[in-house]
């Protein structure tokens, strides 16, 4: 039996306002100074776990808005464990 995962739930109690383009969403922001990818890090300014189904797309350059400050994609989404969420690294405008 497949589990269903609903990401609403979650980021229902935690979640700041998300756009990019005509996609709207809720995303979880964070401000660390580093993330390991694939085991290398890199430094980021800013970064936003949010739903894949709706953000995974989004590439290097694009605009994004939190919770109404304008940001640029740094990097593309890497997916987070089972693919529901992805964090994309940010910069600030």
């Amino acid at each position: 039996m497949a589990i269903t995962e609903d990401p609403t739930l979650y980021l229902s109690d935690h979640g700041v306002s998300i756009t990019a383009g005509a996609v709207s969403g809720l995303g979880i922001f964070d401000q660390p100074g580093e993330l390991a990818l694939g085991g290398e890090i890199m430094m980021i300014d800013y970064v936003i776990r949010c739903e894949a189904s709706k953000f995974g797309t989004l590439s290097y350059g694009d605009a994004v808005t939190v919770d109404g400050v304008a940001y640029t994609v740094e990097n593309k989404p890497t997916p987070v464990d089972d693919g529901v969420f992805v964090i994309v690294p940010l910069v600030k405008d």
